[in-house]
């Protein structure tokens, strides 16, 4: 079979499958068909197995960024939370790589592309329930964003979750996993109670505190490197407000010192108010305002009302604006009103240079420097502004309840970087500009590192930072994590995100 046709699994047995014997090499040719045969009768009704010649593959495989993308030649979309510690179990036997994928948002290309084998699609799991009194609930490892926003909002309940609408739940919580939330509850992972785990032998594991602590701790920020999360019980909190306040500014460049000046004292040494879950803010080019300088647009939102958020704005209110959008809707609502939701576009796949940094505060200077190379870029290569166009992206979140947590509590290293900042520059396919946007997006990382050890943050990582930068610098922390590699995955299977072992 080419993957011409998708195969339903039913719960109907196969002949005895050939696969008793181990394979010393990975398949060059694998098959959906081959594939099927071997497993099919092992797994639940519902999954399905299909390849490159099926219409269900494009958009099973769909990644964010297209950049470089793993060799995909055979997609099993799981039907259980069963099935995945079986086909892990299968692909053991048979010598063939595996990756498991929610949503497609890894960054990490440097080791992506050097995957070929089966997708292990975690995407039907989307099941959500709440627990114990309803203070945690289950998310299973297909869940994102705004299914668990929406869902756990309609049930009077929040948890930390990452921003955008789009992006994978329980990939985001192994890397640690930035959000609105984290200032009042923390990281997400720091939301984990326990998370069923499928380690790289096949075996399925319950971890949490209280049983395989070590890997509990790994899971909390470097949990991509030892198993797969088929479903996680996190912690869940009353919702408390039935809105949030939002004030989205434009401002023109030259009020970029005054900004950033007052960005500095609103954050101070992160003592952002808890409650203002995080602004956004960009350098973008908006041909509303201007076709030759890019515009600053900054965007706040607070868990509350007007009246308890204008206060901590007023230094923002008294900068001159281009144009301002201010109003109060409930939390589900607020990823459109940030521009993170689905329809915005940010979702879609695209030839993405990117790089990124973690910072305490902003060096106006070095701002300043940013802004009027991203003009000049812009003028110098026009045809970057299709798809999207580049943009200098500024997340400054609520940061109280992530600083207040032991620094060695989990394998998340950077619990005192304050702001996230990335450059992004869509490269259209046929471009011969890919080199020159990447060499743009160095240059900008290398600008904020200036004078500072880098720090980056492992989803938002291409895979050419130092591990130091990522896991941290305390030689403990990499001694910690090698150690629980090669106790729970000595053949480092799971090696194509951010891999701590080549």
């Amino acid at each position: 079979m080419t993957g011409c046709d998708v195969v339903l699994v039913t719960a109907a047995p196969l002949s005895k499958p050939d696969y008793l014997q181990p394979y010393p090499t990975t398949p060059r040719n694998l098959t959906a068909n081959e594939v099927m045969r071997d497993l099919g009768g092992q797994l639940s009704t519902g999954t399905t197995i299909f390849g490159p010649g099926d219409a269900a593959y494009l958009n099973a495989t769909k990644r964010w960024n297209i950049l470089e993308v793993p060799d995909i030649q055979v997609v099993v979309q799981v039907g259980q939370e069963s099935d995945v510690a079986k086909i892990v179990q299968y692909c053991n036997r048979k010598s063939i790589e595996f990756l498991a994928v929610n949503r497609g948002h890894s960054l990490s290309i440097y080791s992506m592309d050097k995957f070929k084998g089966i997708q292990i699609d975690l995407k039907q799991l989307t099941g959500i329930t709440l627990q114990h009194h309803n203070k945690s609930a289950i998310l299973q490892g297909g869940t994102y964003g705004i299914n668990v926003i929406s869902t756990l909002w309609d049930l009077g309940y929040v948890t930390p979750t990452g921003a955008h609408e789009c992006v994978g739940y329980t990939g985001l919580a192994l890397g640690g996993g930035h959000g609105r939330y984290e200032g009042l509850y923390g990281l997400a992972s720091d939301n984990f109670i326990k998370l069923n785990t499928v380690l790289a032998n096949g075996s399925t594991f319950q971890v949490s505190k209280t049983k395989h602590a070590d890997l509990f701790w790994g899971m909390q920020g470097a949990g991509h490197q030892y198993g797969i999360v088929t479903s996680a019980e996190v912690k869940v909190y009353p919702r408390e407000v039935d809105t949030w306040h939002y004030h989205n500014y434009y401002w023109s460049g030259d009020k970029l010192e005054t900004l950033f000046e007052r960005l500095n004292a609103f954050h101070g040494n992160g003592s952002t108010p808890v409650k203002m879950g995080v602004n956004f803010g960009s350098f973008t080019m908006n041909p509303k305002y201007s076709n030759t300088s890019a515009t600053l647009w900054w965007s706040f939102v607070y868990a509350g009302s007007a009246s308890e958020a204008e206060p901590y704005l007023r230094p923002f209110n008294e900068i001159e604006a281009l144009d301002e959008e201010i109003g109060d809707v409930p939390y589900p609502q607020i990823p459109t009103v940030q521009g993170t939701d689905i329809a915005s576009g940010g979702c879609e796949p695209t030839r993405k240079a990117f790089a990124h940094s973690l910072l305490q505060t902003y060096n106006v200077t070095t701002e300043r420097a940013i802004y009027d190379s991203f003009n000049a870029n812009v003028a110098l290569y026009p045809e970057l502004t299709q798809e999207g166009g580049p943009v200098i992206m500024h997340e400054g979140y609520a940061t109280k309840a992530v600083e207040e947590a032991p620094d060695d509590s989990s394998a998340y290293a950077h619990r005192h970087e304050h702001h996230i900042l990335y450059v992004l520059v869509n490269v259209p396919a046929n471009s011969t500009l890919l080199e020159p946007a990447i060499q743009w997006t160095h240059s900008i990382r290398d600008l904020w590192d200036y004078g500072r050890r880098s720090a980056q943050y492992i989803n938002y990582c291409n895979g050419d930072e130092s591990l130091e930068s990522i896991y941290g610098y305390e030689p403990w922390r990499l001694a910690r994590l090698r150690g629980l590699k090669t106790r729970y995955d000595p053949s480092n299977r799971f090696r194509f995100h951010v891999p701590i072992r080549p």
